[in-house]
């Protein structure tokens, strides 16, 4: 048998298990699919995934999240990640609203909802809800649904979790705004929602404005792929510290083992990242390691950060949040001296804390 048929084969029968209703058989068979998925060519690996859409289209929550996140394994490994992400995206959006209405019918008749994270509780928990069905106005294959968005749920997030740290795939996101409401309303007790809602909000191709208060320079940029402002902090830093006789900002360049953990290296260097500058936006108010640069408000029609001297010492451990994504800041131009000045004129001085 040929390393593609394999994978063919085990699909087939995936899809003839879940058809027949045999749950035994079909977790079995889920087990045979990394090692199929191992032995195939990227273009065989699409044509299974073409086999297994219609099931991951309609397939319970509970027993199908495994299923789904070795589709969005699979989809990584090929040429077009587009085959399943609809599909993927609209279960993973289906499943957070389901887990919204399960936890306000939790809230408003039973009490606070159970730790999504424990599978020990789906059971009593079915069971305390089909005893309260008649005050839910509920019936129990419902419950049993909505039990499994809660429980599974995280499950379904996974796949675009890993999918969602490639440029290509955020570009071409379908329903993103649906995507993006359904999984912020989630993000403090699903396990993986606060971690996709970054990555939804990351900014591709975006233009930013950077200012030099000390020196008066200013630059052009755009930014891609950076999942928050510690990572952003570092890259600006590695894009425009070099000394004047290069164009540069006066200051240390940050090391390559700094830029590595911030880019495509270990995320975590043997050396702390200390930071270089003070981000503050065109406001006046800083900009904080923690927030996403989708946080910086636009000031005039785009996002400014002016890089002000460090008030205190700052360092960190971690170098950026997503591993796999690549980051990129790239520096169109430097401001000529009239633009930056009158960039500079315009933005607010820095708030005092």
């Amino acid at each position: 048998m040929l390393k593609g048929d394999s994978l063919i084969r085990v699909c087939g029968e995936l899809i003839n298990a879940a058809t027949t209703r045999d749950a035994e058989r079909f977790r079995r068979v889920l087990t045979d699919l990394p090692d199929a998925v191992r032995q195939a060519e990227p273009a065989q690996i699409a044509d299974g995934l073409i086999i297994l859409m219609p099931l991951l289209a309609v397939i319970p929550l509970g027993i199908g999240c495994d299923l789904a996140q070795l589709a969005g394994a699979m989809a990584g490994r090929t040429d077009d990640p587009m085959i399943v992400l609809p599909t993927l995206v609209d279960r993973a959006a289906s499943a957070m609203e389901q887990a919204a209405r399960f936890a306000a019918l939790h809230s408003a008749e039973l009490d606070r909802p159970p730790d999504s994270g424990d599978p020990s509780l789906i059971e009593p928990t079915i069971a305390r809800m089909a005893g309260a069905a008649d005050r839910l106005n509920i019936h129990r294959p419902e419950i049993i649904e909505l039990a499994e968005a809660w429980f599974a749920g995280s499950g379904w997030l996974q796949p675009l979790l890993y999918l969602a740290q490639r440029k290509d795939v955020r570009l071409a996101m379908p329903q993103r705004d649906r995507l993006t409401a359904a999984v912020a309303a989630r993000a403090d007790d699903i396990g993986n929602a606060q971690w996709l809602l970054g990555l939804l909000l990351v900014l591709d191709d975006e233009p930013l404005i950077a200012l030099h208060r000390e020196t008066g320079r200013g630059f052009r940029l755009t930014i891609s792929g950076v999942g928050d402002n510690s990572q952003l902090h570092t890259l600006l830093a590695a894009a425009l510290r070099g000394g004047r006789w290069r164009g540069k900002l006066p200051g240390k360049v940050p090391s390559a083992a700094v830029v590595a953990a911030a880019t495509d290296g270990d995320p975590t260097p043997a050396e702390p990242i200390v930071g270089q500058f003070n981000l503050v936006d065109g406001f006046g108010k800083w900009i904080w390691n923690d927030g996403r640069p989708y946080d910086i408000p636009f000031f005039y029609g785009v996002r400014v950060v002016v890089l002000d001297p460090p008030p205190y010492a700052r360092s960190w451990t971690e170098g950026r949040l997503y591993p796999l994504m690549a980051p990129t800041v790239t520096v169109a131009e430097s401001l000529p001296r009239d633009e930056a000045a009158r960039w500079l004129g315009l933005v607010a001085p820095p708030a005092t804390l």
